[in-house]
């Protein structure tokens, strides 16, 4: 039998993460903006200036409660008018706040973009903030914080947070605000927050998609551009301190069958030269199925489907200053708990004594520079990184030279990164499960003091 020879693959074409074109409006919004031909779906990233720090005390979800009523009105339409307008316009619009302030995604075919980007600007411009839909967000909001506690993962980390971060940081309080402080906020409330931090001058739009043909400009001017506002304030960043003395914290769930672990602490964010090394080994640690915990964990041991190791950027200051959590995540079943303890400390430890070899670290140049055409392959994943650029005021040619950095970083910077990042005796470890069953294993583990705490 003769076969049809197989073809030969092509010349890899040359990609670079694009760099986008950066203008300001004449009412201070700065625009950046970024042609991807064959995009036809634009992407829209507003980042509006209005940190979680800067709620009012003991209103921590306001910030939240804001960004998801800028959709529901306008001076122009109602809530149900305004959903209606933007199905017409194919379009979705979102927004949440995270510590850095608000973000507002918006997503639409480039034919129909001028008129989003016209409910865009009323949602920005002129919001309504009506009572009644004002309450009722606030009670979705309260509906879920049950439903949040009730899930391991996220219980996890609101004691981490709680944990790792002074009483009195904002970090250590969820972000979403809690029970008690979401009760306390009402439209009047909501108004106020906007009319403090929300304004062109403290905002920057991301505008990706396939742009030919496009009369941008005129649709900004005609649309964001008529969004004024009072110059924007500096407002200084509080510093980022946290307590990453080696301890054990047990969310007690009794009868639980499976144990969620976070583990980690705070490291330097993407300001710092480290980062790509950091990056690198971290991924090398526990980024893939073929990383060390995984291989470890899950194929030798079995004791559990999948354990991660990450560095998420949490907030980052004009001057350069910032932080992000460094953490290794996962579950196991109860009854291994301390024994998948032990043999994730005895990774690190063995990664500090021994390094990682050099085909951890090609694999991971592969995985993470080779597969980045892929990633940005949609308009609305280079509008997001774009974006958070922009939040963690990093220059716009960031994400490109992070690659080339990355290709360049040697196995022995990727390793010292890692252990630094992650130091077996440094690191703060919360567990949800069954405290019965697991705390005595976990504290014949030595890896610090244990606490329980009750899981409601």
């Amino acid at each position: 039998m003769e076969f049809h020879p197989q073809p030969p693959s092509g010349t890899p074409k040359p990609w670079a993460f694009p760099t986008p074109e950066r203008a300001t409006l004449p009412n201070g919004l700065t625009v950046l903006r970024c042609h991807r031909p064959g995009q036809e779906v634009v992407a829209v990233e507003v980042n509006l200036r209005a940190p979680l720090d800067a709620e009012p005390e003991g209103l921590d979800g306001v910030a939240t409660i804001m960004a998801r009523a800028l959709s529901e009105g306008t001076d122009k339409h109602t809530a149900e008018e305004f959903a209606a307008e933007l199905e017409r316009c194919g379009a979705t619009l979102d927004a949440n706040a995270d510590h850095p302030g608000v973000r507002v995604s918006l997503e639409v075919p480039v034919s129909r973009l001028p008129k989003a980007l016209g409910l865009l600007a009323d949602a920005l411009r002129a919001p309504a903030f009506p009572d009644g839909e004002v309450e009722r967000l606030v009670a979705n909001r309260l509906d879920e914080i049950p439903h949040e506690l009730a899930n391991p993962a996220r219980r996890a980390a609101k004691e981490f947070f709680r944990e790792l971060f002074p009483a009195e940081s904002r970090m250590s309080r969820p972000r979403q605000g809690s029970e008690e402080t979401v009760r306390r906020i009402d439209a009047a409330v909501v108004r106020a927050f906007y009319e403090a931090h929300v304004r062109p001058a403290a905002a920057t739009a991301v505008v990706v998609g396939d742009l030919e043909g496009v009369d941008l400009d005129a649709a900004l001017a005609e649309t964001l551009g008529g969004w004024t506002g009072a110059a924007a304030a500096v407002r200084p960043m509080p510093p980022i301190s946290a307590d990453d003395a080696g301890r054990v914290v047990i969310v007690d769930r009794p009868g639980a069958v499976q144990t969620q672990l976070l583990i980690g602490r705070t490291g330097p964010d993407r300001h710092d030269r480290v980062w790509p090394a950091q990056l690198l080994g971290v991924y090398c640690l526990g980024g893939t199925l073929t990383s060390r915990l995984d291989r470890v964990l899950r194929e030798e041991k079995g004791y559990t489907y999948g354990v991660r190791a990450f560095g998420q950027v949490l907030r980052s200051a004009e001057d350069g200053s910032g932080a992000a959590m460094l953490a290794i995540s996962g579950s196991v079943a109860t009854d291994v708990t301390g024994p998948a303890l032990a043999d994730l400390w005895q990774v690190l430890r063995k990664l500090a004594a021994e390094g990682l070899t050099d085909e951890e670290r090609d694999v991971a140049v592969r995985n993470l520079v080779g597969v980045a055409p892929l990633r940005y392959e949609t308009a609305a994943a280079v509008a997001g990184t774009l974006a958070d650029q922009v939040e963690e005021y990093l220059p716009d040619d960031y994400q490109a030279r992070l690659y080339t950095q990355l290709a360049e970083t040697g196995t022995v910077e990727a390793t010292a990164a890692v252990v630094s990042a992650l130091p077996a005796d440094r690191l703060v470890t919360v567990l949800v499960g069954d405290a019965a069953q697991i705390a005595d294993p976990v504290r014949e583990l030595g890896i610090g003091e244990v606490k329980v705490v009750s899981g409601s």
